[in-house]
């Protein structure tokens, strides 16, 4: 469609002018691992950021997470904690710091954000930024694409008229890819790994220390 060919070129334009240093990136002192995807809605990006944060602790790094905090009211690098308010700081941050009891910053600004938990932890020596996949501004080290198996790249097409915010060549460039479901849509030649998402513990909003395993409410 029109719109979605403006879109595209405007996309692509973008990401260009920071490739060839037109536009400046941000570099961190520290490896920056993005997590995102090129379709809007969920596609398992917050899971797999825990998982990979669990994992590189086992590994021995000392990860920290930055994200830009979607759906809070945030405007400067804001430390984001268990209790946190998720109207402040964006739900998907919250549930990070609650399942993976590291320093997790969110800004607009990824390399702000970045910037504040270095300064605030400076044993971190590397940085997963949850979300960022079209965040040019942030240098990055490692991309990885979560692509969600059962939907896809539905009709293909960006936006407006589709899902992508960037079209499925863009996926050439990312150094993996990790499927989400049991679905195979059509794929470039990368690396690729695949997930999959079981139920756990579902916990009370008012009181999220109360929490209960997600097979007490079958049936009910």
């Amino acid at each position: 469609t029109p719109l979605g060919a403006l879109f595209g070129g405007i996309a692509a334009l973008r990401r260009q002018s920071f490739k060839f240093g037109i536009s400046r990136q941000n570099n961190l002192p520290v490896p920056v691992v993005v997590v995102g995807n090129i379709s809007v809605g969920g596609t398992g990006k917050t899971p797999l950021t825990i998982h990979l944060a669990r994992r590189l602790c086992q590994l021995g790094y000392h990860p920290g997470i930055i994200s830009r905090g979607y759906g809070g009211s945030a405007t400067e690098p804001t430390v984001v904690y268990p209790d946190s308010n998720p109207d402040q700081v964006g739900d998907e941050p919250v549930l990070i710091a609650r399942h993976t009891a590291l320093p997790v910053v969110v800004c607009r600004d990824r390399a702000a954000a970045g910037r504040a938990l270095l300064k605030a932890h400076p044993e971190c020596n590397l940085l997963l930024c949850d979300d960022g996949l079209q965040h040019y501004p942030l240098a990055r080290d490692v991309e990885i694409a979560v692509v969600d198996g059962a939907r896809g790249f539905g009709n293909g097409l960006l936006l407006p008229a589709g899902p992508l915010r960037e079209p499925q060549s863009r996926l050439q460039h990312v150094d993996a890819i990790v499927l989400n479901g049991f679905g195979q849509p059509t794929l470039p030649q990368c690396p690729l790994f695949r997930m999959h998402l079981t139920g756990g513990e579902c916990y009370r909003l008012s009181a999220p220390h109360e929490t209960r395993p997600a097979s007490d409410f079958i049936g009910h």
